[in-house]
């Protein structure tokens, strides 16, 4: 019976051996500080330091990205596994998705024609548009951001890292070379041991560390041509980060979209209580015009209380008791546009009382317990010796 065992120079296996006692011994030394060391230039050591902070900034960049896309760890764990093994990740239903399902099977069994029934429908449709919009960012995000950073990682930093490593081992085989080398001169005119002369020996060390110096400066030539790719990365992980902003300003935007149509939807339906769209533009609008507002009345110029104001709806008064109010009577129902507004039923009696300051357009109104704004071209004052003229 034929048995191939494997070819071992045992002449390199103890070299190997060798080296490896001698840089134990060398690092040994360097710790407890007997022995000197070879240090690195101080350009050598800038790029090694970018790239440390690179390494550490771009994992924690990567894992909070990841943890933004995918919060559930367990998941993440599992795409992981997947990805490791060349399988597809398994399809797995978002948060909303759920939500989506649930409002729809709900509003099935609470009745298609009721109105709540109707909206839960045209709610859930719309949180499974913004659940697939959600599945569709999380892809683009790890194809135009994470997996390049992820590659990264793995291929050019692993590198570096092992360069760096070979590097460092044969930092540590100069260093013992130099110290051989004195060891041997601190020799010179002794008497052989061994049958080799100390001059021989003297030789030898000096062979030795020419040899070492050699691979030295080539191994540091090499992991510095690396560090100095760093910068170029950066460059590509700039182009990257742009790509992940523009995937989040699609993502947004058809969010957006998807809720815009939504609330035409619900407005459309409408039932005893109507959806009011809310108006994201004017209320941006309202906040900018009080700011200006603010600033307006911090320069001094100091109006009337009574003063007319028009355009934007005023500020509710703080402080409204029944007593200041007159009566009026409605003259047409009225349909609040957003909640800062009551409902108006034709021929009804409620109280009004002017806005501070007096506003062209609205008056401030009570309606049972409910309160807000009345449009004033609405109503007809019932306590005329009351009424307030512009």
């Amino acid at each position: 019976m034929n048995i191939n065992l494997p070819n071992f120079n045992v002449k390199n296996l103890v070299k190997e051996a060798g080296s490896t006692i001698s840089r134990v011994v060398q690092l040994t030394e360097e710790k407890l500080g007997t022995t000197e060391r070879t240090e690195y230039d101080v350009h050598f050591q800038n790029l090694a330091e970018r790239a440390d902070v690179t390494k550490t900034w771009t994992e924690k960049i990567v894992r909070d990205t990841e943890s933004v896309l995918i919060p559930n760890p367990q998941n993440r764990v599992e795409d992981f596994i997947f990805e490791k093994i060349e399988k597809s990740k398994p399809k797995r239903l978002s948060n909303l998705e759920h939500l989506a399902l649930d409002m729809i099977e709900a509003g099935g069994d609470f009745g298609q024609d009721l109105p709540y029934g109707q909206a839960l429908i045209k709610v859930g449709q719309a949180e499974q548009k913004l659940g697939q919009c959600e599945h569709d960012f999380i892809a683009t995000s790890g194809i135009c951001f994470t997996q390049p950073l992820r590659k990264f990682l793995d291929g050019e930093m692993k590198t570096i890292g092992k360069e760096r490593g070979i590097l460092e081992t044969k930092r540590l085989d100069l260093d013992a070379c130099k110290n051989r080398v004195k060891k041997a001169r601190s020799m010179l005119g002794q008497q052989s041991k061994d049958g080799i002369s100390p001059e021989a020996v003297f030789e030898q060390a000096e062979r030795d560390l020419r040899v070492a110096q050699a691979e030295f400066d080539r191994q540091s030539e090499i992991t510095k041509l690396l560090l100095d790719g760093i910068s170029t990365s950066q460059a590509s992980h700039l182009r990257h980060l742009h790509a992940f902003v523009q995937t989040q300003v699609r993502y947004y935007k058809q969010c957006g979209d998807v809720m815009e149509q939504l609330q035409r939807e619900l407005a459309n339906l409408g039932g005893p209580t109507p959806y009011i769209p809310l108006d994201l533009s004017e209320a941006s609008a309202s906040k900018s015009s009080s700011a200006v507002g603010a600033a307006a009345r911090g320069t001094g110029n100091n109006h009337s209380a009574n003063a007319v104001t028009s355009g934007h709806k005023p500020s509710q008064p703080m402080h409204v008791s029944t007593d200041q109010m007159q009566r009026a009577r409605v003259l047409c129902s009225y349909d609040a546009k957003d909640h800062t507004e009551l409902n108006l039923n034709a021929n009804e009696v409620i109280f009004v009382v002017e806005c501070s300051p007096v506003n062209e357009d609205y008056m401030y109104g009570k309606q049972g317990l409910m309160k807000g704004l009345v449009p004033r071209a609405f109503v007809e004052m019932l306590d005329e010796e009351h009424d307030v003229t512009l």
